[in-house]
């Protein structure tokens, strides 16, 4: 295998929990006699202090070329004063919709060894295991006409949320897919009692789901399922939701796991490159310390290996790895331990180290 990575670690933690994953994905590889090329470019915060935008052209057009793109955290304070396209995050939604990479994958997996470190109790969260599917290129966060008019009492502001059957459809087919592959169940979540945009969200799925017959769909209200969310989420399997409503869910969803650290994320597109994140923001406080926790980032890592890279035996050694270092209370501060971030990744290297020399060995 040889394949050409672009890594943009970003701001706050960002650098460091992308160093750490780079430092399993260096492992793994090298096990491997695969062939990874890595280009570091700018996005954020430093490429605001560097180039005077957030996404400059030289990063786009290396993440265009690449193979997948593994990113940290764009933001913080710095840069907090800035509006419209100069803020951070204007960089990274622009970098989405230039790659088009429009369904967002967000596993999350409730480690039995964690169930009772998080704020619900734990037979509430025992059993977790599911998929968030989000709606990554369209709605409020993209949608025409947006912007401030006016000053004063009378100053208004408008963001516009705008769907067409296409998109839909095709991340709902992404969801579905998904839903095949695993317990068969998928959920659709709207707002089709007040939102005309989720009225034909929900024609769309509805139409849809005559080509999949192995897979029950059922439509939930997005105010409704964030409660069962936290009820009852061992329940669920696949769910599939626009944008803004997918944001706010996966964001929800990450207190099942213990902490946003533990979550990874794929963003997909029609073709094989993607894009691979932690769910976490910069959390600037922690920037500099050690202590961030990379394990989000390292199975994102993993996710590109599988989905982008092809190597689903690379993406299993670090997948396992992961879960016998947190069974052995390889935990970051956020989950109560004392391991630093690099402690977690050279654990977690150790431990694919002896996946793949174990899997090597049964098959010789």
């Amino acid at each position: 295998m040889k394949a050409d990575v672009v890594v943009l670690p970003g701001d706050g933690v960002g650098p460091e929990v992308v160093n750490a994953a780079l430092s399993v994905l260096a492992t793994v590889c090298d096990a491997a006699d695969a062939q990874v090329s890595i280009d570091v470019h700018l996005i954020g915060g430093r490429a605001i202090d560097e180039f005077g935008t957030p996404l400059p052209d030289e990063t786009l057009e290396a993440c265009r070329t690449a193979d997948a793109i593994l990113l940290g955290a764009v933001g913080g304070p710095a840069w907090d004063h800035l509006r419209g396209e100069q803020r951070c995050e204007a960089g990274l939604l622009r970098l989405r919709r230039e790659l088009d990479v429009y369904a967002n994958v967000r596993p999350v997996k409730v480690h039995p060894h964690l169930a009772d470190r998080t704020s619900l109790r734990p037979e509430i969260t025992r059993g977790t295991d599911l998929v968030i599917v989000r709606e990554l290129t369209g709605g409020a966060y993209f949608g025409q006409p947006r912007g401030r008019t006016g000053t004063g009492p009378d100053e208004i502001a408008r963001d516009s949320i705008v769907y067409s059957a296409a998109e839909i459809e095709r991340v709902a087919r992404v969801a579905f897919g998904l839903a095949q592959s695993r317990r068969g169940e998928l959920i659709s979540i709207d707002k089709a009692n007040v939102l005309i945009t989720s009225q034909l969200w929900r024609e769309v799925v509805t139409a849809l789901a005559v080509e999949y017959p192995d897979v029950t769909l059922t439509h939930e209200l997005v105010d409704s399922f964030a409660m069962r969310l936290v009820r009852e989420p061992a329940t669920i399997d696949v769910v599939v939701a626009e944008n803004l409503f997918g944001d706010i869910l996966s964001d929800e969803a990450a207190v099942l796991s213990g902490s946003l650290g533990l979550l990874p994320s794929a963003s997909l597109g029609a073709t094989d490159q993607g894009l691979y994140e932690p769910i976490h923001g910069s959390a600037p406080r922690l920037a500099g310390r050690g202590i961030a926790n990379p394990y989000g980032t390292i199975l994102s890592v993993a996710m590109l290996l599988r989905h982008s890279l092809h190597r689903d035996d690379l993406a299993l050694a670090i997948e396992s790895a992961v879960d016998v270092c947190i069974t052995e209370d390889v935990l970051t501060a956020d989950l109560g331990g004392t391991a630093g971030t690099d402690a977690v990744a050279d654990a977690v290297a150790r431990e694919a180290l002896r996946h793949l020399g174990a899997r090597s060995g049964a098959t010789t």
